[in-house]
């Protein structure tokens, strides 16, 4: 059987007081339509649509790359929108599942739960996600008798006893394709809102004599973001996932509710990660990696048993080699540092490449930026480069070489050689100056 995934996506959000489309806002380091469009890719869908709202442009290129667009040009309800995705796609058979572009909590399991019930003998045309909330005011409920569904009703349109139901529309549907169209059809606007609802189809489909079905599922997997409180609410359910998910892997997280992954951080085992350790996208950490309290990483690889940090800043296109120590308030940016090496304190490396064992002393930098272009520092194996050492790139340090500290390193340093550049020391000879100047104060 053929499936259609439909992703709605075309609301306003005005509520999130943003110039950015509502489903472009992160969660966990990408947007929400990046993880519904997961949700729905990782189901193999023959055809994927993502339904877009007009001047999304943004929004259009960022899914182009997966999925096809179409464009609801009045908001009139989800009803409409469904009926403008399925003029996009033309005729339809199969399973055609609906989804939003802001929960981006559910997964493709529970999507699968519902296909699996519109496999069931009953055949129904319609299986709908239901769920219990915390609280169910703001929600549509979902009216069963005798475990069989037969209607949804808006809560402006419930009577108190209906909404004293605790079963709630979880919004997700999934459709007999051969029936969508018809269902739509009969679809009107006669409601508080004035809006074309699609939890109508289903009293639409009972009464032209179809069976309707639904599924039970987690309550955050719909949680919708359509504030930026909201947005913390769901970001805070990911967050949990996300470290759930990596100390069942063999991560250690001295304080889990501390630290901040992004939806693609890998972990291999026997990592050990302190408190306030943030991960943004692109990170991963191979096995016996400590990292220290404060630091912040972003699209770097680090190889096994790498300390890092506390306060270290690894930003993105750097590769950490095994067992090497970035230490407190050090920076890297687009630098690979290759095994054995120390970094340790107070220092700025940035488009560069140091060598295996190489030591770099406290407060040197890479001076990598001329006003107009970037360029390179090699610094090689088994280097040492002292402290308070300025290397104005492009340069090239040799292996094993020795710069002495306090040094402005303007040309490359040969292999096992020693550059010294700094101006003579003055000594004043009169015998108490220092005595005397404490004296005049």
């Amino acid at each position: 059987m053929t499936l259609t995934c439909i992703i709605l996506a075309a609301g306003k959000g005005t509520r999130m007081k943003s110039a950015l489309p509502k489903p472009m806002h992160t969660i966990a380091g990408r947007p929400m339509i990046a993880h519904s469009l997961a949700a729905a890719q990782a189901l193999k869908p023959d055809k994927l649509l993502v339904l877009v709202g007009p001047d999304m442009a943004m929004m259009s290129d960022y899914v182009a790359a997966h999925a096809q667009t179409a464009i609801q040009a009045e908001a009139k309800g989800t009803g409409h929108a469904v009926q403008c995705a399925v003029e996009a796609l033309g005729p339809l058979s199969g399973d055609v599942l609906v989804l939003f572009g802001d929960t981006p909590l559910v997964t493709a399991d529970t999507l699968r739960k519902l296909i699996e019930r519109r496999k069931a003998g009953d055949n129904p045309a319609v299986v709908v996600s239901g769920m219990r909330p915390p609280s169910p005011t703001g929600y549509g409920r979902l009216l069963v008798e005798g475990g069989t569904l037969f209607g949804i009703v808006e809560e402006r349109e419930a009577s108190e006893a209906q909404r004293a139901i605790d079963l709630c529309n979880g919004g997700i549907m999934l459709f007999d394709g051969q029936l969508l169209s018809k269902l739509l059809a009969g679809l009107n606007n006669n409601n508080a809102k004035g809006e074309y609802y699609l939890t109508d189809v289903i009293s639409i489909a009972r009464q032209t004599g179809h069976a309707c079905a639904f599924v039970e599922i987690p309550f955050e997997e719909v949680m919708g973001v359509n504030s930026r409180a909201e947005q913390a609410a769901v970001e805070l359910v990911m967050q949990k996932r996300l470290r759930a998910a990596a100390m069942a892997a063999g991560v250690t997280m001295i304080d889990p509710d501390s630290i901040y992954l992004s939806w693609d951080t890998q972990f291999r085992q026997d990592v050990t990660i302190d408190p306030n350790v943030f991960f943004g996208p692109g990170v991963h950490v191979a096995d016996d990696v400590q990292i220290r309290s404060f630091s912040h990483l972003e699209g770097v690889t680090i190889d096994t048993g790498a300390i890092i940090g506390p306060f270290a800043r690894l930003r993105p296109g750097s590769e950490i080699g095994a067992g090497v120590h970035i230490g407190n308030f050090v920076e890297i940016k687009q630098t690979q540092v290759a095994q054995g090496a120390k970094i340790n304190h107070l220092s700025y490396i940035g488009d560069a490449s140091v060598g295996a064992h190489a030591n770099i002393g406290a407060g040197t930098i890479t001076c990598n930026y001329d006003g107009f272009t970037k360029s390179r520092t090699d610094i090689g194996a088994g280097a040492f480069i002292g402290s308070n050492t300025a290397l104005v790139a492009p340069v090239k340090i040799g292996a094993q070489a020795l710069v002495g500290a306090g040094s402005v390193i303007t040309s490359d340093v040969p292999a096992d050689a020693l550059a010294l550049e700094r101006s003579p020391q003055k000594v004043a000879p009169e015998h108490g100056m220092a005595t005397r100047r404490k004296q005049r104060q």
